[in-house]
């Protein structure tokens, strides 16, 4: 069997490209990857996804991933191993399984580079998150803490000191290293108090919530604890691009390189959302990508033809 198009990823990008392509009688294929469901299915309350006041991250992606299957997108929990492009139609691997296509949509998303800190994973969704936009409405007048000190750390900075209380940035060197002009904006903002030198060694909980994160001073490894509502990871992402690195063109980052819209390097291999989006990585921003690599590959499909 040759699909027309096989979608890598179920995220928002991956499941609205899959949505599109089956609904125009496309023949197509989702492989939905380690994370079936992607970054959302770790999240709790989504409310800024338009046409829901507020919908639980699982919720929405169970929706999305029905909806795709109702208009006929095959769905087969699994993550592609290798990729062959270098003749066409294209093959993909997922384990000991092979497909053939006449089209790919790369959405296989990112990843949040993680403090791997005792406590992290236990405390995750439950005051430790990853995104400013998605949850500091949660901590409106209260007190948190963001983790880092790049261009990353300086833009959930911001958007905290809308809502928090107080915010508290850990960072491991002595001075921010992020670029954007934001940076000037939080050094000067009354909200905020810089720890710098330091790392967070674990994160304390009462079971149900985070209460306290356990600092260390990088010179002096003197240890204090510091109460908290939230904490924030901004430490950077890794785009999941590791088996296309031989197969299509990455920047320095290992971020997929477009050649405008959603075409990558080779013809007829798309790519939407965080896997190719350094800036924006939102839901709603990653779904019209995954719609704009739909219609993509749908206008590849019919000029070949």
């Amino acid at each position: 069997m040759i699909y027309d198009v096989v979608v890598l990823g179920s995220g928002p990008a991956g499941l609205t490209a899959a949505l599109y392509a089956a609904r125009g009688k496309l023949k197509t294929l989702v492989l939905e990857g380690n994370q079936p469901g992607g970054q959302l299915t770790t999240t709790t309350t989504v409310e800024n996804w338009p046409g829901n006041i507020a919908i639980q991250g699982q919720d929405l992606m169970i929706n999305m991933r029905e909806h795709a299957a109702h208009y006929g997108a095959e769905l087969v929990t699994a993550a592609a191993t290798s990729v062959d492009f270098s003749q066409h139609p294209y093959t993909i691997t997922a384990g000991k399984k092979s497909f053939t296509t006449k089209t790919v949509i790369i959405a296989t998303g990112s990843s949040n580079k993680k403090l791997g800190c005792p406590g992290e994973q236990e405390y995750f969704a439950k005051g430790v998150a990853t995104c400013a936009t998605c949850d500091a409405p949660f901590y409106r007048d209260r007190d948190v803490i963001v983790v880092g000190g790049g261009n990353t750390a300086v833009t959930e900075i911001e958007h905290l000191t809308h809502f928090a209380k107080t915010v508290t940035v850990i960072h491991i060197l002595d001075q921010l290293t992020a670029t954007d002009p934001i940076k000037d904006k939080v050094l000067n903002h009354p909200k905020v108090t810089f720890i710098y030198g330091s790392t967070v060694k674990q994160i304390k909980g009462n079971g149900n919530h985070i209460t306290t994160a356990v600092i260390e001073n990088q010179k002096t490894k003197v240890i204090t604890e510091l109460p908290t509502d939230g904490l924030f990871i901004a430490i950077g992402f890794t785009p999941n691009t590791q088996i296309f690195k031989d197969q299509l063109e990455l920047n320095q980052f290992g971020y997929l390189i477009l050649q405008g819209n959603t075409q990558t390097s080779k013809p007829g291999v798309f790519a939407a959302g965080d896997v190719s989006d350094y800036r924006y990585r939102q839901a709603i921003a990653s779904a019209g990508a995954g719609c704009m690599a739909a219609l993509d590959a749908q206008s590849f499909l019919a000029n070949a033809d």
